[in-house]
């Protein structure tokens, strides 16, 4: 089943957002710097794997950062709250317009 959560890192003032597996593995991952949600990643494994596989690591991890690696259950000085998967999905849909924005933006 897949589950959605939420957790804020005081330290470095940024929110992480997960879907994760079964498993608790992270399938998709946001981080927005707060104050004003600026966006430093939204990765997705699948496409992750992907880029790896065709050899355009490089170029993903540059736009959309990576996925945590370790099961949500190995993780420490967390407190994930729970999300629907809509909450998830608008979040989503923003940081990766964002980062894709930027992108655009950025000089050839």
């Amino acid at each position: 089943m897949t589950r959605w959560v939420r957790c804020f890192w005081d330290e470095e003032a940024v929110c992480f957002y997960f879907e994760l597996d079964t498993d608790g593995y992270v399938i998709r991952q946001v981080e927005l710097q707060e104050p004003g949600s600026k966006a430093l990643a939204a990765a997705s494994l699948a496409e992750w794997q992907e880029a790896e596989r065709d050899g355009r690591l490089a170029e993903y991890e540059s736009v959309y950062g990576l996925t945590a690696e370790p099961p949500i259950s190995e993780w420490e000085g967390h407190d994930p709250q729970w999300l629907a998967a809509n909450e998830f999905d608008i979040v989503w849909s923003a940081a990766r317009r964002q980062l894709q924005d930027r992108q655009r933006r950025l000089p050839s």
